[in-house]
């Protein structure tokens, strides 16, 4: 079943607030809490700027969520620390980088690698480039500052045609 992106985005600390206290989530929101339980990090990140109420506006958008484990990577101090500040906009800055205007799902990001002769770019709401290419079967997304994603689940498609891939890292639109 398939979630509006307002909602899954709105309800996101809602979502985690009850997996956290409860086991049987599977239909919150419509959408697989399996699928959302490995992105608290990024969920709370969202809440913090209320990107979730500006999205909520038009789409569709494509999404590339990095999981916890790939924020603790990152350094769960330095998100802790954007999520607390009392201006929101690095970290605002940081989420808009991971999300695209429009339904990029794998296999268009595929049919443009390969007519980029083995990369495409993508270009964020933030207005800065990602590049993608293959990495063996997996599709890799770089950014500008040379860090690394590769997109462990792909297609996780909302109901307004937007499309959401779990990433391993966080990519960044800058050094930080």
């Amino acid at each position: 079943m398939k979630a509006p992106l307002s909602t899954f985005l709105l309800g996101l600390s809602l979502v985690f607030s009850i997996c956290s206290t409860a086991q049987n989530t599977s239909n919150i929101l419509s959408y697989p809490a399996d699928k959302l339980e490995n992105h608290t990090i990024l969920f709370n990140a969202v809440n913090a700027t209320e990107l979730g109420a500006l999205l909520q506006k038009s789409g569709p958008f494509t999404i590339f969520a990095p999981s916890d484990a790939a924020f603790e990577k990152f350094s769960n101090n330095k998100i802790m620390e954007l999520i607390n500040a009392e201006d929101k906009s690095a970290l605002k800055s940081l989420l808009t980088y991971h999300i695209v205007a429009g339904q990029l799902t794998a296999s268009r990001m595929l049919r443009a690698i390969g007519r980029g002769n083995g990369t495409a770019r993508f270009t964020t709401v933030q207005g800065k480039k990602l590049t993608a290419h293959l990495d063996g079967y997996d599709i890799v997304l770089t950014d500008p500052v040379g860090n690394s994603a590769r997109i462990t689940t792909a297609d996780l498609n909302l109901e307004n045609k937007g499309v959401v891939h779990e990433i391993d890292s966080v990519i960044l639109p800058a050094q930080m």
